[in-house]
């Protein structure tokens, strides 16, 4: 599974795994530094992300921008709520594309798997129309996208 794999679970969750061929403490890093996440976090090729405001730290404020370098663009912003380093992060974010969508809870845990880290992120919706709309918009195509740059960088 170095690939991206989604699943719905009820009516509001999202469950996203992946395999990387790092440790926990490497993939951990990778989602807290701002200044390699914003070498990797960029979506489809093409997408910069000018802006990365990742304060990791219970409290923490998030911030990135992304630009296609053609006028399109939109930002994400969001809080941290718990961080358990190199094992586990719980953030809140919203999407502005242009508008903001309603906040989703993000649970992501990273997990020794043989000689690398398998990492389960767990998206909590408020209802299941936002879900089915987020999941509408084609978002794993940019986060495996992301994430394959993420596995080479490691």
């Amino acid at each position: 599974m170095n690939k991206l794999e989604l699943k719905t679970e009820g009516e509001t969750h999202v469950i996203a795994r992946r395999r990387f061929a790092a440790s926990p403490e490497l993939v951990y890093r990778a989602h807290t530094d701002p200044a390699i996440v914003q070498k990797w976090l960029l979506g489809p090729e093409g997408w910069t992300m000018p802006v990365c405001i990742n304060e990791a730290r219970p409290g923490g404020k998030i911030r990135y921008e992304w630009s296609n370098g053609k006028g399109a663009g939109f930002y994400l912003t969001g809080e941290y709520l718990e961080l358990e380093p190199y094992s586990r992060i719980v953030h809140v974010e919203r999407m502005f594309m242009p508008d903001a969508t309603p906040d989703n809870h993000v649970e992501t845990r990273f997990d020794p798997d043989g000689a690398g880290t398998l990492m389960t992120m767990r998206m909590t919706l408020p209802d299941a129309q936002t879900r089915a709309a987020m999941l509408a918009t084609g978002m794993e195509h940019g986060m495996e996208a992301s994430y394959a740059r993420l596995d080479a960088a490691l």
